[in-house]
């Protein structure tokens, strides 16, 4: 009889003992391709961070200009007051010239929510399409005509009606526009540059103050030579003026100063530690920026050449003269003159519209 058939039994072969099953491997292209996507996933995700973070900024020291406002200007000569108009810029289309006025501010002794006399007015002034970024110190002894207010130093606009008629005022005077401003007072300057960790400066000259009238810790003691200026220490360079050319001298090392800020906020160290530093400076900081066009200058920033900033003073050397008016020392400044010169600076290196 016929033995029945055995069914055939695939031939299992187990791997040798101790041996783990062969695996997979990735090819070359495959580790490439998904090394790259990981890197794209983590810049991406720190980008998005950081855009976080400014526009959080933006929101924080955002003011709207409808709310930021005198009802009224009160005029000097007793008729009646004039209500002010709501100033609101366009919005900012990353193209054209754009020109912003920082205000610092000697808030020492001011009224709460009140605006002290200007202890510093710089008109930054960048073109968005050649890179090119130009300072102009505004002298705050410049007479002036203020809006409602009559003629008095231009430092005094901020106080009569804000940031708002200082930038009409500077208009008026410089006959360009005058896009934004910035607003910031000792204490937030301080600790603008205790966030960045300090700055090494070369302070230019031994610098001696003393105010009895005064907090102690605003005194100015510092030392001919390499310096790292800490907030404090830094506020007492800038605002040094005893010499001989007193404002003319401090408007050239604030512009110096700016210049290292700049190059710091643009380093390495500075940018990962960006927003730790803008939580920091936030409740000492206004302006009429949108955040939207925060943003786009934020970008703007990191490719412009903050390594020499032009610095021009406003009036020029030849453009005032020297006057008492109403018991005040004050440089009455040959207008023609002022807006010819600025325009030349300007023409002479931009390719975006000066007075769009």
């Amino acid at each position: 009889m016929d033995q029945p058939t055995q069914p055939i039994q695939p031939d299992l072969q187990e791997p040798p003992a101790g041996k783990p099953p062969i695996k997979k491997r990735f090819t070359r292209k495959q580790i490439i391709l998904y090394s790259s996507l990981g890197v794209f996933l983590i810049f991406a995700s720190v980008a998005a961070y950081y855009i976080y973070s400014i526009y959080s900024f933006a929101g924080k020291i955002y003011v709207d200009p409808a709310n930021n406002q005198p009802d009224v200007v009160l005029p000097t000569d007793g008729s009646a007051p004039t209500p002010m108009a709501v100033i609101e810029p366009p919005e900012w289309d990353g193209d054209e010239r754009i020109n912003i006025l920082l205000l610092g501010g000697d808030s020492r002794g001011v009224k709460s929510k009140a605006k002290p006399r200007s202890d510093t007015m710089i008109l930054v002034s960048i073109d968005p399409v050649d890179k090119s970024t130009h300072l102009f110190s505004l002298l705050r002894d410049t007479y002036v005509s203020i809006p409602q207010r009559g003629s008095n130093r231009l430092n005094a606009a901020i106080a009569f009606g804000g940031p708002l008629l200082a930038m009409e005022t500077v208009h008026n005077l410089l006959d360009l526009p005058i896009h934004y401003y910035v607003y910031t007072d000792f204490e937030g300057f301080i600790s603008l540059i205790d966030e960045l960790g300090g700055i090494d400066f070369e302070v230019d000259k031994n610098m001696r103050r003393t105010d009895n009238r005064d907090d102690p810790k605003y005194n100015i003691n510092l030392e001919k030579g390499l310096q790292h200026l800490d907030g404090l220490t830094a506020l007492q360079y800038v605002r040094y003026r005893s010499d001989a050319m007193s404002d003319f001298a401090r408007s050239e090392r604030q512009r110096k100063f700016l210049t290292a800020i700049a190059s710091k906020l643009k380093s390495t160290t500075s940018l990962f530690k960006l927003p730790q530093l803008l939580n920091g400076v936030a409740p000492y900081i206004e302006t009429n920026i949108p955040p939207g066009d925060l943003l786009k200058l934020a970008r703007l920033g990191m490719q412009l050449d903050t390594s020499n900033l032009g610095g021009i003073q406003i009036p020029q050397m030849n453009a005032f003269r020297n006057e008492i008016i109403d018991g005040m020392d004050v440089l009455v400044p040959d207008t023609e003159k002022v807006r010819i010169y600025i325009k030349e600076q300007l023409a002479g290196e931009t390719t975006a519209n000066l007075n769009h």
